[in-house]
């Protein structure tokens, strides 16, 4: 490795200017090791009162423009966004030691982006989408299995069953994404990149 140029990381840091190549990268190491849901990720947000709240969503997307997942907008998570749309992400690949944070904006996604998304999950999962008051009490356990039994009756085609329109996409455009990668004795290696106010992504190396 060419020293003059390199800030000294592992190789696995591939030396490039792009967080989303870099970020695709490790993407593609986690798929190949991780057993369960490599695109598994704990997503941060702040209600209005300032009170932190972490729950594990999983990626469904990602470009330049952003990484997205899927939720009811009138869930916990759905309602503190609205009320404040700024949130990190935080992938945890343990077989590969690596971790990615993200910190950013979240927007949500375009009807026609959300709508090709939900016709892609399966019968029973767009249903449960419908039957699912997300985060609100339930009296027991029977009153949501009723609820799903009675969508099943409402869409039978399995072929057209709606898309809720309480159930939508976010897409967080990161403002800084760093890539971490465990090292001997808890001196990690850390690389940081943080988009300036010209669009250009600065790389930062940051102490363990």
């Amino acid at each position: 490795m060419n020293q003059k140029n390199s800030l000294g990381l592992n190789k696995c840091f591939l030396e490039l200017d792009n967080p989303f190549q870099l970020f695709e990268k490790w993407f593609e190491e986690a798929k190949k090791n991780e057993i369960n849901d490599p695109n598994a990720l704990a997503l941060g947000t702040v209600s209005k009162e300032g009170i932190p709240s972490v729950r594990m969503v999983l990626l469904k997307g990602y470009n330049e423009k952003g990484f997205i997942f899927y939720t009811n907008l009138n869930s916990q998570k759905g309602n503190e966004i609205k009320e404040n749309p700024n949130a990190s992400m935080c992938f945890h690949w343990k077989s590969l030691l690596r971790q990615i944070r993200i910190v950013g904006v979240l927007k949500q996604v375009d009807d026609k982006t959300a709508d090709e998304y939900y016709k892609s999950r399966a019968y029973e999962s767009r249903i449960g989408a419908w039957a699912s008051k997300q985060s609100s009490v339930l009296n027991n356990r029977e009153e949501l299995l009723n609820a799903i039994e009675n969508f099943k009756k409402k869409y039978q085609d399995k072929d057209n069953v709606p898309r809720p329109k309480n159930w939508s996409g976010w897409n967080l455009k990161p403002q800084s994404i760093e890539f971490w990668l465990d090292g001997d004795n808890r001196i990690h290696e850390r690389l940081k990149y943080t988009l300036d106010k010209k669009g250009n992504w600065i790389k930062s190396l940051l102490s363990p």
